[in-house]
């Protein structure tokens, strides 16, 4: 990037309505990039939050009254003739109907059916096209928000913990991490563990990362791989990203540019809150895991005490979802 460029810093609203329905409105006349398809919002005052600036943009552009909005992801995109900071956030709740107030016009789209692969921009409604920036929250946009990781810790214990994954996946559950550090069987049974997880991910439709813990032999046969934080920083130094989905533990601010630099997909942060199984070590609480939510520049899962029940407050606080080795994920 340039420092010649304007730099503009903007908030745009992912509106989603109750049926998972993604509202795009379609840049007019007059403007730059006129015809493209974006995500409503503007530019962000002096002196306002994200949230305001989107709460206020929403009701200039549309005419509706955000009541829920979510802090997601903070996007940099370089544009011919400017840099733009894109804070993105999900709108699920809303006053009123929204309507084209600058002449644009709108339409619900289903994000799965919006096409990211087959050409340089995603293809919108009508064959159009969206701004170049909207192609990584749409990405984003298809990452659950619950993410299982596992703590089977012995072969007599698998066949229980196998039965409450089925449950769950069963219920919705779609990301699952295998991760078995203190392994108290034999390598092979260890094996056995992984092979039947990620089976049973597979039968249902849910993706299965493996944590860098184990032999990188697995990694290709995973759908993924979450890498340690020291592991991550070894790989950028490799310069060998793993193939697949690529999660990266972080706790601090290198752990993020780590992350930034590896172009991960996402990054799982904490501890968020005390848990047991940190003991002694200070939680980021939620104020710090904002800040390094906002630094991350991609979907940011919480750890650390993490439940359906905190699910809501780490949403308003920057993460996307939640990640946890105990506690139910799924209703």
């Amino acid at each position: 990037m340039t420092d010649s460029k304007p730099y503009i810093r903007v908030a745009a609203g992912l509106i989603i309505d109750s049926r998972g329905r993604l509202l795009l409105g379609q840049r007019p006349e007059g403007k730059a990039w006129p015809g493209w398809w974006e995500f409503p919002g503007g530019k962000i005052e002096a002196g306002e939050t994200v949230e305001q600036a989107l709460v206020r943009e929403l009701d200039e552009e549309l005419g509706i009254r955000a009541t829920c909005v979510y802090p997601w992801v903070v996007h940099v995109h370089e544009y011919p003739k400017t840099i733009v900071e894109l804070a993105f956030c999900q709108v699920t709740a809303w006053e009123g109907e929204p309507q084209g107030r600058e002449n644009q016009a709108l339409d619900w789209v289903d994000p799965w059916e919006i096409r990211l692969d087959e050409s340089e921009h995603p293809i919108g409604p009508g064959g159009g096209s969206l701004l170049p920036a909207a192609a990584p929250p749409l990405r984003w946009l298809r990452l659950p928000t619950r993410y299982r990781i596992s703590r089977i810790g012995h072969p007599d214990r698998l066949a229980g913990w196998l039965a409450d994954l089925r449950q769950e996946l069963l219920r919705g559950l779609q990301l699952v991490q295998f991760r078995e550090p203190g392994w108290e069987g034999d390598p092979a049974s260890l094996r056995e563990a992984f092979l039947a997880a990620l089976a049973l991910c597979r039968q249902h439709g849910a993706r299965c990362l493996v944590n860098s813990v184990h032999p990188t032999a697995w990694w290709s046969e995973a759908d993924g791989v979450q890498l340690r934080a020291g592991d991550a920083a070894r790989v950028l130094r490799d310069d060998t990203r793993p193939p697949g989905w690529l999660g990266v533990s972080a706790h601090t601010a290198d752990d993020i540019e780590c992350a930034r630099q590896l172009q991960a997909d996402f990054v799982v942060l904490g501890h968020a809150l005390d848990t047991d199984s940190h003991p002694g070590l200070p939680a980021l609480g939620w104020e710090r895991f904002r800040a390094l939510a906002d630094a991350a520049g991609r979907p940011v899962f919480a750890i650390g005490g993490q439940s359906l029940d905190t699910l809501d407050v780490a949403r308003r606080h920057g993460a996307h979802g939640i990640a946890a080795i105990r506690g139910m994920l799924v209703s």
